[in-house]
């Protein structure tokens, strides 16, 4: 029994790191290749990255907060960037996918969702007291550490934006399209 907990502590599991603020505006810049060859010198097993925003999908016996950690020093030492790191199990974030309170309502058009993650859980009476932002048509639901945005006029002129929450809530966050979101499921 215990050779079996064993075991299965050092499963490999598969990961999703979404990286915050990498090449944008022509800042941060980090290619591709190179982030996939710095984490598999890490030990991270068929590294995969999707578009250019720092979108990751990569295998490992680590758990995600050892793995945050980790991407984040050596991105550090190896580019000079500090760039926030957030690693979700495939499985959970799947499990976040299914979770969008706005899905399967007619009334929301899908290109139109966006998903923060939070790094942290902000104190609840901080979230609470930003309800009042629900406005023009935008809308948020937070789940966890995700919160479901519903953007019609479009993320780019939305008040909900990364810097909204940081300020409101005290913690870092990043925040994917429903299309990178659900490319990352696959």
């Amino acid at each position: 029994m215990l050779i079996r907990f064993f075991l299965y502590l050092n499963m490999e599991k598969s990961y999703i790191a979404i990286l915050r603020g990498i090449n944008v505006s022509g800042k941060n810049i980090i290619p591709m290749a190179e982030l996939r060859r710095l984490l598999a010198k890490l030990g991270l097993k068929n590294c995969a990255t999707y578009i250019q925003s720092g979108n990751v999908l990569f295998d490992s016996t680590l758990d995600a907060k050892t793995l945050e950690s980790l991407i984040a020093r050596e991105i550090a030492k190896v580019f000079g960037y500090d760039v926030p790191c957030q690693v979700f199990a495939k499985e959970d974030w799947k499990m976040m996918v299914q979770a969008n309170p706005y899905l399967g309502n007619a009334a929301y058009e899908t290109s139109f969702f966006h998903l923060t993650f939070l790094a942290d859980l902000p104190e609840e009476q901080l979230f609470q007291s930003i309800g009042e932002y629900n406005h023009d048509l935008d809308e948020f639901k937070k789940i966890g550490r995700v919160i479901y945005l519903y953007c019609p006029g479009g993320y780019g002129r939305t008040k909900l934006n990364n810097s909204f929450w940081e300020k409101k809530l005290g913690v870092s966050c990043t925040t994917r399209n429903w299309k990178t979101v659900q490319r990352l499921a696959q």
